[in-house]
């Protein structure tokens, strides 16, 4: 079982590839990781190093890829941090390829382009790309609740708001829609919630606020979703799975106080967490 997964790669903590290859790794899935930035940390260090990468140097890494057959065995392809409009159109069209090469393979597109507290961080010529390549290529998209709302281009405050939105942006790409970091009129304010949408159903999932706010967890969110979907589960079971495996690292993290996530200190507790908070209905009453 194979997922190739394209997305930043820095040397020191974990975001991007370094923090969704590990925990695909103790669902026992083999991961093919083709970086799209070679970098010393994440951004928000006093010092960063290294470098995004040049689109053709990430075309023929992908090419390598496909030349080793891996495309033909692959379950999914997840794609997330860019670093450019040049290597995102290459990620489309690899994912085009491998369509067209291995029909049953999955597109999980994680739309890493901004957030509540900064905005859009990235360079102004990729949020349209990935909304209008990459998303309507995909199966499941995993946005944050700020990207939710760029990606539909309106906001968002009910889960009402959020099924209409996200179900209008099934009518041109992906059957599954993912919010993550939701904060809707009808959430408590001690928690955050998960909200996954599909063309006629619905479901959200809670779990208290901690005290944090490390990198990364979007892109360990959308690995930890991805790899129980690849294994089986039903988009609630996946929902329900991701939520509470990536509390229990955030749990941890808050424990220990670090800035980067204890993800290999949760290696376990990635698989099978502790505390489990499961996914209902949309339109049913939290317990």
């Amino acid at each position: 079982m194979t997922v190739i997964s394209i997305q930043s790669q820095v040397a020191f903590g974990h975001v991007g590839n370094s923090a969704a290859v590990f925990p695909l790794q103790m669902h026992g899935i083999d991961v093919v990781a083709v970086p799209t930035t070679l970098l010393s940390n994440r951004p928000g260090y006093p010092t960063l190093r290294g470098r995004v990468l040049d689109a053709q140097l990430v075309a023929d890494l992908l090419l390598g890829v496909e030349e080793r057959g891996a495309v033909d065995t692959a379950r999914a392809i997840l794609s997330g941090y860019l670093g450019s409009a040049g290597i995102g159109a290459v990620v489309a069209d690899f994912v085009a390829r491998a369509r067209a090469r291995n029909p049953a393979v999955l597109y999980c597109c994680d739309p890493v382009i901004g957030d509540r507290d900064r905005g859009l961080f990235v360079p102004s010529d990729i949020p349209p790309l990935v909304r209008d390549r990459l998303c309507r290529l995909a199966d499941i998209i995993t946005p944050n609740h700020f990207e939710f709302e760029w990606l539909c281009g309106a906001k968002a405050a009910t889960i009402e708001e959020v099924i209409e939105r996200a179900q209008a942006l099934m009518a041109h790409g992906p059957s599954t829609v993912i919010v993550t970091s939701a904060e809707l009129a009808d959430t408590p304010g001690h928690e955050i919630e998960t909200v996954a949408v599909e063309p006629t159903e619905a479901w959200r999932v809670r779990t208290p606020k901690l005290p944090i706010g490390p990198s990364g967890t979007g892109d360990l969110f959308a690995a930890l979703l991805l790899a129980a979907r690849v294994r089986g589960s039903t988009t609630p079971e996946a929902l329900g799975h991701a939520a509470s495996a990536i509390f229990a690292v955030l749990e941890r993290t808050a424990l220990r106080g670090t800035e980067e996530m204890r993800i290999v200190e949760s290696a376990e507790l990635l698989v099978h967490p502790v505390r489990r908070f499961t996914a209902i209905p949309a339109t049913g009453k939290t317990p």
